[in-house]
């Protein structure tokens, strides 16, 4: 797997001058390029699809911003707020020879009592290559094209390439940082080693250029799914069926800017003696970089606050925060900290049990905090202190520190006063799931997974929650089972009052015995929420509210006595989703309170606690695009 890291910006713009390659001069918003004019008394708006030049493609001018084609009657927004209705949809046409296409525009004349006419250089174009259909004009004659690939162009470029479409992405990305438009920032954006990536490269018998793109092209389609490859492939398929949805189309956007430096690289070291014609590109190693196009919701960030004593929670102060790194499917790479974490080994082993993809656990990463007081202070210190990395393809992973936070709960000390050295704990894994954690000096510490019909991992399904042994050396550590399937029940009714229930509520138990000992519950809230007083819509709802904790950060008799709360969204939030509306907000760590009766509320947040940790998430496609953009604004 790739491993995504923030590109330099001269790399995120390729915008190698003195590269001694002559470049056509850029018009200055990226229209009529090549000399290919439009003229609003046109009713057709003509362009070229490319790649070599691509016959029988489909392409489309995007009026709707959704990278897929709309087919009619299809409402388009005014600049005056009027609303167009377009009743054949979006203008397309298949390319002919040349890749050449000519779009209706018919369809594009508003009239004057309602307002301008639409002007097809205010939309993007896209162009999608249809495996087995399409045919890529070439040398030796027209050569099918053997898998998918999504093409697009910026508003005003009537040349549709893989060239084109790493200059749109890169310019909405730096119009995103600038607070700009996608055109405004085309400019800048356009150049890739010395080639200008807007023009008709086989025209201007730009060897290099078409080489680029040959490359590129072959990456796009590596990142097309299966599913829609074999669909556009289907007979009687013609490219206007909808499979993507718009963040996903942004997604393939955003990964092939952070992997078209490797790319073109790797053409490049395979020049010899300057021809870029002679490149074998069919045959090319590429890199290989799988992406997640659902778009999930990740876990991007936690803020711990914490005490070594338990104190009112507003007392409790900011002591660390982490950080969340993730490749483009949303495998997770890495939690870094300013300030101390709390490395715990059944949440690593939950990880394992998803091969690091946090998005398949509908609780993403349970709680956690060091109450060391040494974590204020080293949070009160710029940088990071700690950070875990995530080796998945050789199921390892290291946690390293600069701080002495875990001496007296892990027997942990640091080993320099930089990252990056031996890490302090090193964990891996077997294909059976048990992981071994090893500290120097210490016995090595395995946790193994106890199945049982009454987990909740069994019950509920993707919780991932299950019971433990955890064994030091030949010494056992603890034990955590689950002893059968509990109670479950209704939100009650409580003096006398109808349940609130937009509100938690604990409608099942699940029984643990913890080394043996009973008397301890996973609390969760399991049921259906109508959003709407006619039932047509309801929110399934999968709370996991309270559950019981042995510390190894809080010592002496209590240290088995403390659980963990978890708060969530209300229920009458709106916009919320059967993902965001399961996701943790907060979590409190407290004094174990019992057993809670089935049917009560659950309070969000308790008076006191010793740590509170805040929650915060991003989809894939924010925490991508963030990423990029940052690097923009910061130049």
């Amino acid at each position: 797997m790739k491993r995504l890291t923030c590109l330099p910006l001269s790399v995120l713009f390729f915008a190698l001058a003195g590269c001694g390659e002559e470049v056509n001069e850029l018009p200055v918003d990226g229209r009529d390029f090549d000399g290919v004019q439009y003229s609003e008394s046109e009713s057709v708006y003509t362009g070229r699809a490319i790649d070599g030049y691509l016959k029988n493609a489909r392409v489309w001018l995007d009026l709707d911003g959704d990278g897929q084609y709309s087919k009619g009657p299809l409402d388009v927004t005014l600049a005056n707020g009027d609303t167009h209705r377009l009743d054949r949809g979006e203008p397309t046409a298949m390319t002919t020879a040349g890749g050449r296409f000519s779009l209706d525009l018919a369809e594009f004349q508003v009239g004057l009592s309602k307002g301008k006419d639409l002007d097809p250089r205010d939309y993007p174009l896209y162009a999608l290559a249809l495996p087995g259909k399409t045919m890529e004009e070439t040398h030796s004659g027209e050569v099918p094209v053997p898998r998918a690939y999504l093409m697009s162009a910026s508003p005003g470029v009537t040349n549709v390439t893989p060239l084109t479409t790493l200059a749109r992405f890169r310019a909405k990305v730096a119009g995103q940082a600038s607070m700009g438009s996608e055109n405004a920032a085309l400019a800048d954006s356009a150049e890739l080693n010395g080639v200008n990536l807007l023009q008709d490269y086989v025209q201007a018998n730009n060897e290099k250029a078409h080489a680029y793109a040959r490359a590129l092209a072959r990456f796009m389609a590596s990142q097309i799914p299966d599913e829609y490859n074999k669909d556009l492939a289907a007979e009687g398929s013609d490219g206007t069926g909808r499979f993507l949805s718009s963040k996903a189309v942004d997604l393939l956007g955003i990964s092939l800017i952070r992997n078209a430096r490797e790319v073109v690289s790797r053409v490049d070291a395979q020049v010899s003696g300057g021809r870029y014609g002679n490149v074998d590109t069919d045959n090319l190693a590429l890199p290989r970089v799988d992406i997640e196009l659902k778009n999930p919701s990740l876990l991007t960030g936690l803020k711990v606050f914490a005490n070594t004593e338990e104190v009112r929670v507003e007392a409790l102060e900011l002591s660390a925060a982490l950080e969340f790194d993730y490749t483009e499917d949303g495998q997770l790479l890495s939690v870094s900290s300013q300030g101390c974490m709390e490395p715990s080994l059944p949440e690593i082993a939950r990880l394992v049990q998803v091969n690091g993809y946090m998005a398949q656990m509908k609780n993403q990463w349970h709680p956690s905090a060091s109450l060391s007081a040494e974590s204020k202070q080293a949070y009160a210190d710029a940088g990071i202190d700690e950070r875990i990395v995530f080796d998945w393809k050789n199921k390892r992973a290291y946690f390293d520190t600069v701080t002495s936070c875990h001496k007296g709960t892990r027997g942990v000390s640091s080993e320099g006063s930089e990252l990056g050295g031996t890490p302090e704990i090193t964990w891996s894994w077997d294909n059976e799931g048990e992981v071994v954690e090893k500290v120097a000096a210490s016995p090595d510490r395995k946790i193994n997974l106890l199945a049982a019909a009454s987990a909740p991992a069994e019950v509920l399904g993707q919780s991932w929650v299950t019971g433990y042994r955890i064994v030091a050396g030949d010494t056992p550590e603890v034990a955590l089972a689950f002893s059968d399937s509990g109670s479950n029940c209704e939100p009650a009714s409580m003096d006398g009052e109808e349940p609130d229930l937009t509100a938690s509520h604990v409608t099942q138990l699940f029984p643990v015995t913890i080394d043996g000992e009973a008397g301890h519950a996973y609390e969760y809230d399991i049921r259906e929420y109508r959003v709407d007083e006619d039932g047509t819509r309801s929110l399934p709802v999968e709370r996991l509210l309270k559950y019981p904790l042995r510390s190894l950060s809080k010592a002496g008799p209590d240290a088995g006595n403390l659980q963990w709360r978890l708060s969530y969204a209300s229920l009458e939030q709106k916009g919320l989703d059967r993902v965001s509306a399961n996701l943790v907000r907060e979590a409190y760590l407290e004094d174990r309170d019992g057993i809670s009766e089935c049917g009560v509320p659950v309070s969000n947040a308790p008076g006191t606690a010793y740590a509170k940790v805040s929650y915060t998430y991003k989809t894939l496609t924010e925490y991508l695009l963030q990423g990029l953009a940052e690097e923009v604004a910061g130049d």
